[in-house]
């Protein structure tokens, strides 16, 4: 296998150090716009992970014990790296995970920003003191938990290791991070502005490897205090029950099913062009990405002629070329799967406008694809696509589409379409979910909460919100001596 010598070698880093695995195995890396490899990943041995859970636990007692002014300092000087390496990290990105380049650089940036509220947030993780019986001083302290454990997937590069690495290391705690082994150059690009700005060693590691095996060597560990994974529902279920067996709290961000709910009384032109901009966005590949499109029969048509034409503007080519608004899935894998999901709905009947078939290049290429007249037994209203289709459903009372959109088990996001006020807040009050936008489609800010309910996991990601699971409660009630 040849490499790709302007990609950077992919290296773990331990206790301060860039390595590779101890026993020398490696796995291809491969570029999915061109399904050629561009770089070999190193593969954690068993003696790789105690060294990292032996670093964290030692970066811990250091990195707690440091001042929360100091701490910040470091985060903010991370920050400011981050941004300034955007358009090099991008690029990164781009070749490892197929993104276009201003999406990638946009991601980047957001990620720095998603760090400086995090880092200026731990300034504000306050205890309290609750009135007590003269004598006593009764106290609530919010501690750090310890080393974290965090698994995180492929199709946020940066943003995703991130939002674990900025809450771990804001509040106080140590963290050894298992990043995707296809987009492993770019989690190492993020842990080096964290390296190159002062972070004491131990405090984050970064670890790749074969992803059954490591997580549960770091779960099982009784140096790690918390499991933190964004993923799958089935994954996230077998990590969560591993985390359970040795009483340890997880944090789990999974995957969801974003119904969109059009109600009569919606634009239907605004709404489709929204619906449309957030289902493409990173070819579909996002947890909270758009994916049932319930829309008013009174609407259907004329929503659905203006999303079929913002589908058809979308430029689908390899990211690194200027023009390019959506690059090629991820891997094999999705491109089988919106091969599959398209296969079984036509079978039942449904009717492809647009799309439909995987594009007549090398590389993982399926272009938007929209499907009408879709029965409810096929594959892709029960099954997350995560790709780049977009079945849509008519309905005719919103009762109808509210029972619909909260049929399936996940209650991740969801987004709704109307002018009414009333109706507005029955949409918030009825669909069950985690993040709920209304009149766009809109993503994760890091001001704000998000996580999911039902099967989409539990616990929060960003906003004040976030440190939670990063930090214990402690109950301090002191009588005082004469």
């Amino acid at each position: 296998m040849t490499t790709d010598h302007a990609f950077p070698a992919v290296r773990m880093y331990i206790a301060g150090e860039w390595c590779e695995g101890g026993t020398g195995a490696t796995a291809p890396l491969v570029d999915p716009a061109t399904e050629e490899p561009i770089g070999t990943v190193p593969l954690a041995a068993p003696a790789d992970l105690d060294r990292a859970l032996a670093a964290a636990e030692e970066g811990f007692r250091v990195w707690r014990a440091t001042p929360v002014a100091r701490r910040t300092a470091i985060l903010h000087a991370a920050a400011d790296l981050i941004a300034e390496r955007a358009p090099a990290i991008a690029r990164v990105m781009t070749r490892e995970q197929g993104k276009p380049l201003a999406e990638a650089a946009g991601e980047a940036r957001r990620t720095a920003g998603t760090l400086r509220w995090h880092a200026d947030d731990a300034r504000r993780a306050y205890g309290r003191i609750i009135p007590a019986e003269p004598g006593t001083v009764l106290t609530v302290r919010r501690e750090p938990i310890g080393p974290v454990a965090a698994f995180v997937p492929w199709n946020f590069p940066v943003g995703g290791p991130n939002r674990k690495i900025s809450s771990a290391l804001s509040a106080g705690c140590s963290i050894v991070v298992k990043a995707s082994e296809e987009t492993p150059a770019t989690a190492m690009e993020l842990v080096r502005c964290y390296a190159d700005a002062g972070l004491p060693p131990g405090v984050l590691n970064l670890v790749l490897g074969e992803p059954a095996e490591v997580s549960a060597h770091l779960i099982a560990s009784p140096v790690t205090r918390l499991i933190a994974f964004t993923g799958s529902v089935p994954v996230g279920k077998l990590l969560a029950a591993e985390a359970g067996k040795v009483m340890k709290p997880s944090l789990m961000e999974l995957g969801g099913h974003a119904p969109v709910i059009v109600c009569a009384d919606a634009d239907p032109v605004h709404a489709a062009r929204k619906a449309a901009q957030a289902k493409f966005a990173n070819a579909g590949q996002v947890c909270t990405s758009p994916s049932r499109f319930l829309v008013h029969e009174s609407l259907v048509e004329e929503f659905t002629a203006e999303f079929v034409k913002a589908a058809e503007a979308v430029t689908t080519g390899n990211g690194l070329t200027e023009g390019t608004t959506m690059g090629p899935l991820a891997n094999a894998r999705r491109l089988e799967a919106m091969q599959r999901l398209v296969a079984d709905a036509v079978a039942r009947g449904a009717k492809v406008l647009t799309g439909g078939e995987r594009l007549d290049r090398p590389g993982y290429f399926f272009p938007p694809t929209v499907l009408t007249d879709v029965p409810p037994d096929a594959e892709v209203l029960h099954e997350e696509p995560f790709g780049p289709l977009a079945p849509i459903v008519p309905f005719d009372g919103l009762d109808e589409a509210l029972a619909l959109a909260n049929s399936l088990p996940y209650g991740l996001a969801a987004y709704g379409f109307t002018r009414s006020a009333a109706t507005a807040e029955k949409l918030s009050d009825a669909l069950e979910a985690g993040i709920l936008s209304l009149n766009h489609c809109g993503g994760s800010v890091h001001e704000a909460p998000s996580g999911g309910v039902k099967d989409s996991g539990y616990g929060r990601e960003g906003g004040p919100e976030a440190l939670d699971a990063y930090l214990v409660t402690k109950r301090v009630s002191h009588l005082l001596v004469p």
